[in-house]
């Protein structure tokens, strides 16, 4: 009895912990400048890239598989969906094929549990959101 009544609490804990999390992005999404949201979705996924590395490494494969998804979702849904083609010139159409590329390795890393894909999609990542970061340092508050 004792040890159902704690698991039940313990998933019950898990499940305060996940919505408090979700309120506080959804608090900091609804805060944020166009700027920031583009910082947060290179964060999460960053996040979401060091995340799957670690269930790669623990063969925890339903979770480096959903972190993986959850990766490329940010940069289809979110980066590269957020492009003006028209209005970014070449900038953005090489943003655009980057973007592709990324997911494209993404789903590779998924499929043969590549560990140097994550890697590689981890470093050309890595500079733009250095570079995104660095811009927003140099905006008016």
């Amino acid at each position: 009895m004792f040890t159902s009544s704690f698991q039940a609490s313990s998933g019950r804990s898990q499940q305060f912990a996940n919505l408090y999390r979700q309120v506080g992005v959804e608090t900091g999404v609804s805060a944020a400048t166009p700027h920031r949201l583009v910082q947060m979705l290179f964060d999460g996924l960053v996040d979401e890239i060091g995340h799957a590395r670690v269930a790669l490494a623990r063969g925890q494969i339903e979770a480096k598989g959903r972190h993986i998804g959850r990766a490329a979702r940010i940069v289809e849904e979110g980066l590269r969906a957020g492009l003006n083609l028209k209005a970014g010139g070449e900038l953005a159409a090489n943003l655009h094929n980057l973007y592709g590329y990324v997911v494209m390795r993404l789903t590779h890393a998924n499929l043969r549990n590549d560990r140097q894909a994550l890697d590689e999609v981890d470093g050309l990542i890595a500079p733009l959101r250095d570079a995104w970061a660095t811009i927003g340092e140099r905006l008016p508050s």
